[in-house]
Formats: C-alpha cells, sequence, structure tokens
C-alpha cells in the first residue's frame, strides 16, 4: 500500500496528541519550561538543517523571494483563520489553549524537512515505508509535548502531514522520471537547508524572542525547486 507510510505518520501525531492533551494538567511552571526546552531543542535542529546548503547565496534569494510572496499571499493569516474558524465551532480556545497556534506552529515542524520528502518517495517507489514510520515515531513523541503545551490544536497537523506526503508518494514514480537524481539530491539538500532556516524561527518564536510569521516563508521552497531547475 503505498500511502501506509504516510498514514501511520499521520496517525502517531494523532496519538501523539491526544496523550499530550491527557498531560494538560500539569502546572503552568513546567509547561512554560518545557516550551522554552522545546524552542532551544527546535533552534538546535534548525541549525543543524541549515548547514546543510551548499550554496548558501541560493538560501538567501530564495528566503528573500519567499518572504516577499508569502508576505504578498498572506499564508500564515489564512492558516490562522483556519484554526480560529476550527476554535469558534468548537469554543475550546480558553480551556485547551490556541487550536490556531498549536495547528500552524506543529504543522511546520512535522512538514518542513527532507525526511518527509525522502520517506514518501521511498514509499511510492520502493513500498519501503521504514522512513516515514521512523519519522512518524518522532513527531508522535514531538506530539505530545507541543499538545501539552499547546493544545489539541496539534492533532490537525495530521491532515496537512498525510496530504503532502500521500500526494509525493503517488507521484513519486513521475517525479524520479522527470527530475535527474543529482536535481533532486540537490533540491532535497537546499530544501532542508531553506527550512532549517524557518525552523529557527519558530523556535525563537516559541522562546518568545521573535514573533516572526514563519509560515509567510513557506514559498521559498517552491522558489529553491525553481533555482534548481534552471541550474540544471
Amino acid at each position: 500500500m503505498v500511502l501506509f507510510g504516510a498514514l501511520i505518520n499521520a496517525l502517531l501525531i494523532i496519538i501523539g496528541s491526544l496523550i499530550g492533551r491527557l498531560l494538560k494538567g500539569i502546572p503552568e511552571n513546567m509547561k512554560q519550561t518545557v516550551m522554552y526546552a522545546i524552542g532551544i531543542v527546535v533552534i538546535v535542529m534548525g541549525v543543524q538543517m541549515g548547514l546543510e546548503s551548499s550554496n548558501f547565496v541560493i538560501i538567501i534569494i530564495c528566503i528573500v523571494l519567499g518572504a516577499v510572496v508569502g508576505e504578498w499571499i498572506d499564508i500564515d493569516k489564512w492558516i490562522n483563520r483556519l484554526g480560529q474558524m476550527i476554535e469558534l465551532k468548537f469554543g475550546s480556545k480558553k480551556q485547551d489553549g490556541s487550536i490556531a497556534q498549536g495547528f500552524v506552529t506543529s504543522t511546520l515542524i512535522f512538514v518542513i524537512g527532507a525526511m518527509g520528502v525522502l520517506g514518501a518517495l521511498n514509499s511510492g517507489l520502493q513500498n519501503d515505508h521504514d522512513l516515514l514510520v521512523s519519522k512518524g515515531i518522532i513527531d508522535g513523541f514531538t506530539a505530545v509535548i507541543l499538545s501539552a503545551t499547546l493544545g489539541i490544536g496539534v492533532i490537525l497537523s495530521s491532515i496537512p502531514v498525510v496530504v503532502y506526503q500521500g500526494a509525493i508518494a503517488l507521484l513519486a514514480t513521475q517525479i524520479t522520471r522527470l527530475v535527474p537524481e543529482a536535481a533532486l539530491e540537490m533540491f532535497l539538500q537546499e530544501m532542508t537547508a531553506a527550512g532549517g532556516i524557518m525552523i529557527i524561527g519558530i523556535g525563537t518564536n516559541l522562546l518568545g524572542l521573535t514573533k516572526i510569521r514563519v509560515a509567510n516563508l513557506l514559498p521559498c521552497l517552491v522558489f529553491v525547486g525553481i533555482v534548481v531547475a534552471i541550474i540544471f
């Protein structure tokens, strides 16, 4: 089953989120300390990813262009509006934390990165789901902490995860047929680096140091693909 890995990844996020809600009664001081710890770890992860780039000029250009397009479209506003609509529907903002914040933050953490793309390609080409299952285990544990601190909105991140990984898995044959191996490798490398920079932004937001609209940087991943295509 081509979609097995993507579905398992999403299921583990759901399970982790539900477990995290069982821990929502932990003291506020502990929640705050855990949130800061997550922020620090996320920043370190982002730095590690960011250093994957072989050409930082590409990353700078793509980040700037992505920010311009992202702010013009205002992706952050639309994603937050979706979360707020769900908040109003379930009336859970005061009791369980901001659904919008949990949804946006966790979606960016779980979606950005090469592991999901590579895992989805393996699922589609070789019916090998090990990488996505491994990612799912990591995401599940992360979802426990995020859900305990940011609220039940974290569970909604399972939807974009299964959609984008599933789409890549289904289109894997066409992707590898149309894109040269060297170009795909370069794209994954630079995409990881660009994603790392966005991950750093998420980390500083979690620490309360910044209020970066990280979702508005997402178009930079498209520009990475365009630049790689021009190079090849």
